[in-house]
């Protein structure tokens, strides 16, 4: 008996990263694509109307970023499980994209049949993360305590971030973030939205407070100002 196709969205924002996966699962009888996107918005818009069982989605989108989707995607009645494919395999990223609600994590070059085996297993309603980051992830949660409820104040962040933050608290944009730590401005507006998620703010001016506040003891950052949100 032949069983109903999986409904696949694509979201990625290279056109050939999305043909090339067009044209692999659509070999396979058991998967159908029935949307592709290049930005969060067309991905929404997307899900919305089609109802795929699975979003393939890439955590790098011009007008939002990665964790910021996933809680979006979410929130659709009935909601996608969704499946990251990326070629970020920081720790910070993958926690950060798990606890926005995916289900499953895999890196950009995965072998075919891995990721065929990620997609049935995450649309079958199990959860999945690439062997490759598995142990190193699980060793991250563990030092750094991310997943549990004990973690408190500046401890909520990963090394990464708590790097970061000194600099927002000096006023600086991302773009100067990103040329002092030697990343891209891309990255810095996604360990943001990290940032934001885990200390439970929506703007600028509200993390730097609360970094300001977790510094009191030794008086960083007492009296700095800041630049606008904007």
């Amino acid at each position: 008996m032949n069983r109903t196709p999986i409904r696949i969205v694509l979201v990625d924002d290279h056109e050939i990263v999305r043909e090339g996966l067009r044209t692999f699962l659509g070999r396979e009888e058991d998967l159908a694509i029935v949307g592709e996107a290049g930005t969060a918005a067309q991905a929404l818009e997307l899900v919305q109307h089609m109802h795929p069982r699975l979003v393939l989605l890439d955590l790098q989108l011009p007008d939002t970023s990665g964790m910021d989707i996933c809680r979006k995607l979410l929130s659709v009645v009935p909601k996608p499980r969704i499946l990251v494919l990326t070629g970020h395999s920081e720790d910070a990223t993958v926690i950060a994209a798990l606890q926005s609600g995916a289900h499953g994590y895999i890196l950009k070059d995965v072998r075919m049949d891995e990721l065929l085996r990620a997609i049935h297993t995450v649309a079958g309603g199990r959860g999945y993360l690439d062997p490759r980051i598995t142990q190193k992830t699980l060793n991250w949660v563990t030092s750094n305590s991310l997943l549990s409820d004990q973690a408190q104040g500046l401890g909520k962040l990963s090394r990464q971030e708590r790097l970061i933050m000194p600099l927002l608290a000096e006023g600086k944009t991302n773009k100067e973030i990103a040329v002092q730590l030697n990343l891209s401005d891309k990255t810095i507006k996604n360990y943001l939205s990290n940032i934001f998620t885990k200390i439970q703010v929506k703007r600028r001016s509200e993390a730097v407070a609360w970094f300001i506040n977790e510094n009191q003891s030794t008086g960083t950052f007492g009296g700095q100002k800041t630049r606008n949100d904007s």
